[in-house]
């Protein structure tokens, strides 16, 4: 028996805030779901700081869409967004998605020679998503 979808509050403002102030690397765009304009603004500085200065009102926004395309459930965005940012070359938020041959691997290599964390940094979002969205 599957339960209804439920739509919460998974990603944080303060969060996507404080991941502005580096902004210029797309780090608040990556939380967000934003992979393709967040790798832009990692290779062009916040899109020559314009953009990084535009998303400072965007953000709200992008929160909202966050929390309504993303399942909250046994996992915690922002947790695992903190693990992959701080420890992800030590696969640490691959420990906390249970996916523990991958978590070793990653402890072993520095996140599989940083490609993995790169990788990540894209589908972080929807891997928790996946996640969230699996009938018990």
């Amino acid at each position: 028996m599957s339960t209804p979808a439920t739509h919460g509050d998974t990603h944080l403002k303060t969060i996507g805030y404080i991941l502005w102030i580096f902004g210029f690397t797309g780090a608040h765009r990556f939380y967000y779901g934003k992979q393709i304009t967040g790798t832009i603004w990692f290779f062009t500085g916040g899109l020559f700081l314009i953009g990084w200065i535009v998303d400072l009102f965007l953000i709200p926004g992008m929160d909202r869409q966050a929390d309504f395309r993303f399942q909250s459930g046994k996992l915690d965005y922002t947790l695992a967004w903190i693990f992959l940012t701080f420890l992800g070359l030590f696969g640490v938020h691959r420990f906390y998605m249970e996916k523990w041959i991958t978590g070793i691997i990653y402890l072993i290599s520095g996140g599989l020679f940083g490609l993995g964390w790169l990788y990540d940094l894209w589908t972080l979002n929807k891997q928790v998503d996946e996640i969230n969205r699996a009938v018990v």
